[in-house]
C-alpha cells in the first residue's frame, strides 16, 4: 500500500476544485448576473414610471385641455391645439422609449407585468379621438416596430362605428 505524498494531496485538491469548485463558481456568477439584470430592468421601469408621472403633472398643469377626460376637447383654440400637440408628442416619445426598453416578444412574468402597465397607458390614450388623429403626424420618423405596435392599439381602441343600431 502506497502512502499519499503531499504532492498527491495537492493534486487531488486541485482536481476537486476543478470538478466541484469551478462549476459552482460559474453558477454563482450566473445567479449574480441574473439578479443584476433584474435590478437594471426594475430600475429602467422605475425611471420610465417617474417620467410618465412627470408627464401627468404637465397634463394637470393644463386642465383646460381636458386631457384626462374621455371625450376630446370640442373646438379647441389654436393655442390649445398647439399645447395638446406638444403634450401628445411628449407622450409618444415616452411610449416609444418604454417600447424600446421594456417590450420583448418573449417575456417572463415580471417583464410581462411591467409591460402590461405600459400597454394599458397606451390603450388609454389611444381611446382619445384627438390623440388617434394626431398619431400619423407624431409617429413620423419613429421606430417602425413601435409605430406598428401603437397603430394596432389605436385600431383596437377605436370605437366600432359599424355597430350603429339599425332601424
Amino acid at each position: 500500500m502506497s502512502v499519499l505524498t503531499f504532492m498527491d494531496l495537492l493534486e487531488m485538491a486541485s482536481q476537486a476544485v476543478t470538478v466541484i469548485g469551478l462549476p459552482f463558481a460559474f453558477w454563482v456568477f450566473w445567479v449574480e448576473q441574473r439578479k443584476e439584470r433584474e435590478n437594471e430592468e426594475e430600475e429602467a421601469y422605475q425611471l420610465l414610471s417617474n417620467a410618465y408621472n412627470d408627464l401627468l403633472r404637465v397634463v394637470l398643469a393644463h386642465p383646460d385641455l381636458q386631457l384626462r377626460s374621455a371625450p376630446a376637447l370640442v373646438d379647441p383654440t389654436p393655442e390649445q391645439r398647439e399645447r395638446m400637440l406638444v403634450i401628445f408628442d411628449m407622450l409618444v416619445s415616452l411610449f416609444e422609449r418604454a417600447y424600446l426598453i421594456a417590450y420583448k416578444s418573449e417575456m417572463n412574468q415580471a417583464e410581462r407585468r411591467r409591460w402590461n402597465s405600459w400597454d394599458d397607458f397606451m390603450r388609454e390614450w389611444c381611446r382619445r379621438e384627438d390623440f388617434r388623429q394626431a398619431l400619423p403626424q407624431l409617429l413620423r420618423g419613429e421606430d417602425p416596430a413601435f409605430v406598428a405596435y401603437i397603430g394596432r392599439l389605436a385600431e383596437q381602441e377605436t370605437p366600432d362605428q359599424h355597430l350603429a343600431p339599425t332601424v
